[in-house]
């Protein structure tokens, strides 16, 4: 079966990647900054705005804004992925299937990522709501501004947010939010 991304040029794109097995590796303290740097690294080749992003212990979401003229984001998380689980220490790789053993892969994420073009203002916004609040929804925090591992700082320095937001009140989703 073909699998197919929608691939618009200077588009606007939420993605969840998830960890082989649902592993709780990411938030560990060796990782966080290894993640980070190999973030500004791919970067830095490949350029792309984060717009939003939380990094939970197996998963982490993320708004990407691809240059104009560009839309290949599947380049960049192939680097992000391959680089974090080349460098990531041994004690957070798992055996690997057959199929992976083949193909010389380390068993650290999951082997696909789901992706979502974003439609328009309305969409971008649930969508940021959606990644600055799932912290709480998995029970991990009481509020968005209590997990460390995310943009909702920055929203609130660029008082885009009350720092009190999510605080306090369950937010509604909009079936399809998310989709992890």
């Amino acid at each position: 079966m073909q699998y197919r991304r929608a691939k618009i040029e200077g588009g606007t794109y939420f993605f969840t990647l998830v960890t082989h097995k649902r592993r709780k590796i990411l938030c560990e303290p060796d990782n966080v900054p290894l993640l980070r740097e190999i973030f500004r690294s791919v970067k830095a080749n490949h350029p792309f705005t984060i717009d939003a992003f939380v990094l939970l212990p197996d998963h982490l979401h993320c708004i990407w804004t691809l240059p104009e003229g560009d839309c290949d984001f599947s380049t960049r998380w192939r680097l992000i992925k391959s680089e974090f689980s080349r460098r990531c220490h041994p004690k957070y790789k798992q055996q690997p299937s057959a199929s992976r053993q083949r193909k010389k892969e380390q068993a650290v994420w999951q082997q696909r990522f789901w992706e979502h073009l974003i439609r328009d203002e309305t969409d971008f916004t649930q969508h940021v709501e959606y990644i600055h609040y799932n912290p709480v929804k998995h029970g991990l925090v009481r509020t968005p501004r209590d997990w460390e591992f995310s943009s909702f700082h920055r929203y609130i320095r660029d008082s885009l947010y009350d720092r009190c937001w999510g605080e306090g009140e369950e937010i509604p989703f909009v079936e399809g939010i998310g989709n992890e």
